[in-house]
């Protein structure tokens, strides 16, 4: 009985050291989960990391100050006649994109129909593959073409109830008189407000050819531009209008051997409300003009060929910030989404 006893204990005992050999074998082979960080230790980074970012920025910008690409911007009742339609069910992007009209413009003026995306809840162009519900059609009262007048009205009317009739929809047209009216207004107010300012670089001894024209700007950071005898400074987000555009005579640019013609001035353009204040284009220009003329042996003059003083300069960059402050107050900032679809 005594050694029966024995054996019972020893073979318990066995079981237990297997039991937790096994469960330390088990531990000892399980994947390690990351360490949370110390408390304060992405703070600490931060604080290090930052004031190299401030002290030494990336050919003066970063990253993060870099505006991203936008979409079209939607339609916006400051600057568009705006007819609201009801549907009676959502309907699909393939059956709106089929309604439209052939032409997205109303006489001189962009037409344009959004539906508000049943998932996104956005209003947005509408796309294969999604579904809208309601939608709206618009056309923008002002361009440089001038106001919206009572025939583009009536077409804008006419393409609109069109399109409703095509997806079943009912719509919300605004009254003529009143949108025309505020057109005008819109009108007065871009045409007293519209700034596109010029300085020309003049040759004082030899001419220049279009090549070595292209050259000297191309250390500037001009590239080419969309037409011959065109350079541009790009903006900093793709999809936007320049900052700076640099025109010299077609002709002589098209010419079968440039080499060999003359250009005696260059032409450098900012059209104020296309760029947003923040990239000081003004300042720019002026500093691009200058340094054109001292490596090409120019002088810089205003349109009329007549010199520019530092004095005349001055009062110019100050009527341009009060024009700067102007849009932004009637909610059109240069270089906005609206501020570039109403100065085009």
């Amino acid at each position: 009985m005594t050694l029966q006893w024995s054996l019972l204990v020893l073979g318990v005992l066995f079981l237990l050291a297997l039991a937790v050999y096994y469960a330390w074998l088990a531990r000892k082979n399980k994947p390690r989960q990351a360490e949370p960080a110390e408390p304060g230790l992405a703070t600490s980074l931060d604080a290090r990391i930052e004031p190299h970012l401030s002290q030494h920025p990336l050919d003066g910008d970063s990253f993060a100050s870099s505006p991203a690409p936008e979409k079209r911007p939607s339609l916006d009742p400051l600057i568009d006649a705006v007819a609201p339609i009801a549907l009676e069910a959502p309907v699909s992007g393939e059956a709106v994109l089929a309604a439209l009209p052939s032409t997205r413009r109303v006489g001189s003026k962009p037409f344009f129909i959004e539906g508000f995306n049943v998932l996104t809840q956005r209003w947005e162009q509408p796309a294969v593959g999604q579904s809208y519900n309601p939608l709206q059609a618009g056309v923008q009262l002002a361009n440089r073409s001038g106001a919206l007048n009572d025939i583009e009205f009536s077409e804008f009317v006419m393409k609109t109830q069109n399109f409703c009739d095509a997806i079943n929809g009912t719509p919300d047209l605004p009254a003529m008189r009143n949108e025309v009216n505020r057109a005008r207004e819109l009108d007065q107010f871009a045409s007293a407000h519209d700034a596109q300012l010029v300085l020309m670089v003049q040759a004082r001894r030899a001419a220049w050819s279009p090549s070595y024209i292209q050259q000297m700007a191309a250390r500037l950071g001009f590239v080419m531009g969309s037409m011959a005898g065109r350079l541009v400074i790009p903006a900093r987000s793709s999809g936007l209008p320049p900052v700076l555009s640099l025109n010299f005579d077609t002709l002589t640019a098209l010419a079968d051997d440039p080499t060999q013609s003359a250009l005696r001035q260059i032409t450098l353009g900012l059209d104020v409300a296309q760029v947003d204040r923040a990239e000081k284009p003004f300042e720019r220009l002026r500093e691009l003009a200058d340094a054109l003329a001292h490596e090409m042996d120019g002088m810089v003059t205003d349109d009329q060929g007549a010199a520019v003083s530092p004095e005349g300069m001055a009062v110019i960059a100050a009527e341009l910030e009060q024009l700067y402050d102007l849009l932004a107050q009637r909610e059109l900032a240069a270089g906005s989404p609206l501020a570039r679809r109403l100065f085009s």
